[in-house]
């Protein structure tokens, strides 16, 4: 199999990794996730949603019939499932099992920001939701969500759902704003990073929405994923002309592994330290086994 990667980060390739029932075939994988086990959840743009398989790859289980109908983010923390359904304006968590536990939002309705479509022109940034992007938790139990193809804002709920605070704006430059915020990641310490997509950057923040710093220098950040270590991967789509990449950088934003990839919508990383890479135009999830540690 190919290897991709420098030093430390080096990766054996594993195309096409997850080993569907036969007869069966991926929707578009817009995100992944994994699990306290290490199990994989492949989140789809087809009933059922949400595909679970073992770390080899093999088939578990699938539910989520009815109740995604355009699955965009999937997070997993503490073995509860954190998902966003970007054309029915919600926010929802479930069990790992697929049980629904809360729903934020009201589905089918979304706030007025002067925006419905390509190419996501944000006229006033407004409250929850205009299709929001993704969801994960912070240390304190509070909710963090970034809103999204149709919006341009992060808001923070209380683990009830109740809104404590929103910020951003619309714009190509200054600190806060984006355009397309469409993934995030929260670190141990409340720290969170921001893929403002469309302005090809990562912003950062405090939890009270405190600008922190940025990082440069990429394609379109699509998901951004942290391991135990705190070094960051993310997977970056196509920009005038380049391919798309997967790019592997410590805390301070520096760059220790790149290489390219087929175009990637989410990625997620396990505990051994391989990466799982969602793949839309390609309809299906890769695996790059980490060979090198020390």
């Amino acid at each position: 199999m190919p290897q991709v990667g420098t030093g430390k980060y080096t990766y054996e390739l594993l195309p096409d990794f997850p080993k569907l029932p036969a007869g069966q075939s991926f929707g578009v994988v817009s995100r992944v996730a994994t699990d306290s086990r290490d199990r994989l959840y492949v989140f789809q743009r087809k009933d059922p949603p949400v595909l679970v398989f073992e770390r080899d790859g093999k088939y578990v289980n699938a539910w989520g019939s009815g109740a995604v109908r355009d699955p965009h983010g999937i997070r997993i923390v503490d073995d509860v499932v954190y998902t966003t359904d970007r054309k029915d304006h919600v926010a929802m968590t479930f069990t790992l099992e697929g049980k629904p536990l809360q729903t934020i939002g009201k589905r089918g309705v979304h706030s007025d920001t002067g925006c419905v479509k390509s190419p996501y022109i944000v006229i006033t940034a407004a409250g929850p939701f205009n299709e929001p992007t993704d969801m994960m938790p912070g240390p304190s139990g509070d909710l963090f969500v970034t809103d999204g193809y149709c919006n341009s804002r992060v808001h923070r709920f209380s683990r009830d759902g109740r809104l404590l605070k929103s910020w951003g704006q619309p714009g190509k430059t200054e600190p806060g704003q984006f355009h397309l915020p469409h993934s995030l990641v929260v670190a141990p310490d409340g720290t969170i990073y921001v893929c403002d997509r469309t302005n090809r950057r990562v912003q950062i923040f405090s939890e009270d929405g405190e600008f922190i710093g940025m990082w440069t220098g990429m394609g379109g950040p699509n998901d951004i994923a942290r391991d135990k270590d705190n070094v960051f991967y993310i997977c970056e789509q196509e920009a005038d002309g380049a391919p798309a990449y997967i790019c592997v950088r410590d805390d301070a934003g520096k760059v220790l592994a790149k290489w390219e990839t087929r175009h990637a919508h989410g990625l997620t990383v396990d505990a051994h330290g391989d990466i799982y890479v969602g793949l839309t135009t390609s309809h299906n999830v890769d695996k790059y086994v980490r060979r090198t540690r020390e």
